[in-house]
């Protein structure tokens, strides 16, 4: 015997089993609606699968090594002292029409104490004031870009590095002598 859904008295079987059809019919009718008579296309054909080979393997190559500067001046002082007449030397050189000639008048118009420090190929990369004469703000940028402007300084080959310190003695007419290459005052 089939499972009845609804418990129903024997009264009212008939119209329950009757409602549940009617809906059944209407929830088909309105399903086949959407449905058309025309037939789809056939499916199309799937695209043959592509075959890639497997990646090759990955070869680091590594670029050639910068070209190490060599430098075109050195110094072969061993300490920061002897390295600070090199560099003085150095910078009078490049300054020749700025170095004040002879002993310096007992007044000067500023006087600077600097420390530079100077890497293995003659290159400035750090300035630092131990004494900077205040007083006078445009002597402390020019002798900055002085210092700067005349590297490459000789490089320090048995140190690698070097600080070095050095007093600059600037006349008021905008010339200078160093204290380590100075002729003095009177």
């Amino acid at each position: 015997m089939p499972k009845r859904l609804f418990i129903l008295p024997p009264s009212h079987e008939h119209q329950a089993t009757a409602s549940v059809v009617s809906r059944l019919a209407l929830a088909l009718m309105a399903a086949l609606a959407g449905c058309t008579s025309t037939p789809l296309p056939p499916p199309k054909p799937l695209p043959a699968p592509v075959v890639t080979p497997p990646p090759a393997p990955m070869v680091q190559v590594e670029p050639p090594p910068a070209p190490v500067a060599t430098p075109t001046l050195v110094s072969q002082a061993r300490t920061p002292r002897d390295y600070r007449r090199d560099a003085a030397s150095h910078l009078y050189g490049k300054n020749q029409d700025r170095v004040y000639r002879g002993k310096m008048p007992p007044l000067l118009y500023a006087i600077g104490v600097l420390q530079v420090e100077v890497d293995r190929l003659g290159q400035v990369t750090a300035l630092s004031w131990m004494r900077a004469p205040k007083h006078a703000p445009e002597v402390i940028a020019e002798i900055e870009r002085t210092v700067r402007h005349a590297a490459p300084y000789p490089a320090p080959v048995n140190m690698g590095r070097v600080t070095y310190t050095d007093t600059w003695l600037w006349h008021k007419s905008g010339t200078f002598q160093l204290d380590t290459l100075t002729e003095g005052q009177y």
